[in-house]
């Protein structure tokens, strides 16, 4: 029997196999820790974290960290300051990963590669003491009672192999990505137990604006593993519009998020429009509450301004002499109003960008163009799902643990950690800290409550 079951070999499973043989091996206790892992490898999710770059923490401190936490941040926080980013920063460095800070406090490895952090973990687990067993997916969880043992844990997996633990760790993350191995199992098992599990929805994804995609009336849109309201399946093709205005990223432009004609939200930054939709930094932001909306069946919608620095009345006058030089200059002799209106466009966005906001706004001309610069509307029709968002909203309810520990409060023995939970962030490192802390905190409570 071992001491210490992880079930998950992600970002997670890792920090808490570390945390546990470390705190194990310190009181003399030796090879008691082991992860089960149902992938042929470890940290899959994380190779293709910040499109491969990785972006594995932000170096925020607690007041300015816990604003990007949702839905509360208080279950995070004593794990938090178990493993802050400066100390996840310190502990992968001991493992040879050497980092670089960029804008907005994100850490990245200085290789910008992910299968260095996933080379890290892998070594601090080993470095650890603990075994990390891949190839093993848990199929079935109980909790049995003997006269020798007390309360213990066995799992039966698909191989049929069996494990029994005292402690349990269930850290099998969500549901996004489920080609990574995110299927959702944790959930399932949490359930059984008794816990509350909120409802879970896709964050971190692209929305996408109605018209977008050509989605043939009538047609079911494809989900994963069961369809929700408003999921548009990323693999179906884009409409004309989508088409014309894939491929395009804008800088610096301010986002209003409304729902039912309220606005709920307005983020600066980035956005990117990819075969998916809306994404982006900014795009990411306003996805969780956007697709809460859809979910709950509320209607959402986004304007966006391509000039924030620049006041309406300001905006106006630039225009009004830009068209004033276009359509002095010779060049413009003869040429039709619309060719002329295409050039002014492009002194204004980018070119890549003109057809598409053309077709997004046939009615604009230079008298109106200032109002549609400064409030670009999309009425949003759906989200991409867990096939390719980032991370899961939602998962095992903070009422049934124990913030200081990550145990279970309904049963002894049984910890929980990281995308399981109903824990998430935003986009800028916070998830795979979340993962790191409340791993970390879980391993150690766990190897603690056996000395």
């Amino acid at each position: 029997m071992d001491d210490i079951i992880i079930i998950g070999g992600g970002a997670a499973g890792m920090a808490a196999a570390a945390g546990a043989a470390e705190v194990l091996a310190e009181a003399g206790r030796h090879g008691g820790v082991t992860v089960l892992e149902k992938m042929p490898r470890p940290g899959r999710k994380i190779m293709i974290t910040g499109k491969g770059r990785c972006n594995f923490t932000n170096m925020k401190d607690w007041n300015d960290f816990s604003a990007h936490i949702h839905p509360k941040s208080t279950l995070l926080k004593p794990a938090f300051f178990t493993l802050p980013p400066e100390k996840t920063v310190e502990w992968l460095r001991g493992e040879g990963l050497d980092s670089t800070v960029e804008r907005g406090d994100r850490v990245f490895p200085c290789s910008y590669r992910a299968s260095d952090v996933v080379d890290a973990l892998s070594r601090s687990v080993k470095d650890a003491g603990a075994c990390l067993l891949t190839g093993q997916e848990v199929q079935h969880v109980s909790i049995r009672n003997d006269d020798e043992y007390g309360q213990y844990f066995m799992l039966r997996c698909t191989s049929g192999a069996i494990f029994t633990c005292r402690r349990l760790i269930v850290a099998t993350g969500g549901l996004s990505y489920p080609t990574t191995g995110s299927t959702g199992d944790g959930y399932r098992w949490a359930a059984e137990t008794g816990h509350k599990v909120s409802r879970c929805f896709p964050s971190l994804t692209a929305i996408v604006p109605k018209n977008y995609k050509s989605i043939p009336q009538g047609s079911s849109m494809k989900g994963s593993p069961a369809p929700l309201p408003g999921h548009i399946d990323r693999s179906i093709p884009m409409s004309e519009t989508g088409s014309l205005l894939n491929g395009n990223s804008l800088k610096n432009i301010s986002l209003t998020l409304w729902i039912d004609g309220n606005p709920v939200q307005e983020e600066f930054g980035d956005i990117d429009f990819t075969d998916g939709g809306i994404e982006g930094p900014v795009g990411f932001k306003v996805s969780r509450k956007c697709v809460n909306a859809i979910i709950n069946g509320s209607k959402p919608a986004i304007s966006i301004d391509l000039k924030p620095a620049i006041g309406k009345d300001t905006l106006e006058a630039r225009i009004a002499k830009l068209w004033k030089e276009i359509s002095e200059d010779r060049r413009s002799t003869g040429k039709p109003y619309r060719d002329r209106f295409r050039v002014l466009l492009c002194k204004l966005m980018p070119v890549s960008l003109v057809q598409g906001f053309l077709k997004c706004n046939p009615s604009v001309d230079h008298k109106s163009l200032s109002r549609a610069l400064k409030s670009w509307k999309f009425d949003i029709g759906g989200f991409v799902g867990y096939e390719r968002c980032v991370i899961t909203a939602g998962g095992v309810s903070s009422v049934d643990l124990t913030a200081k520990t990550m145990e279970s409060k309904l049963h002894k023995g049984l910890y929980f950690a990281g995308e399981i939970l109903d824990l998430d962030g935003d986009t800028g490192g916070y998830n795979l800290q979340i993962a790191f802390s409340t791993g970390m905190l879980a391993g150690r409570s766990a190897a603690i409550s056996l000395i």
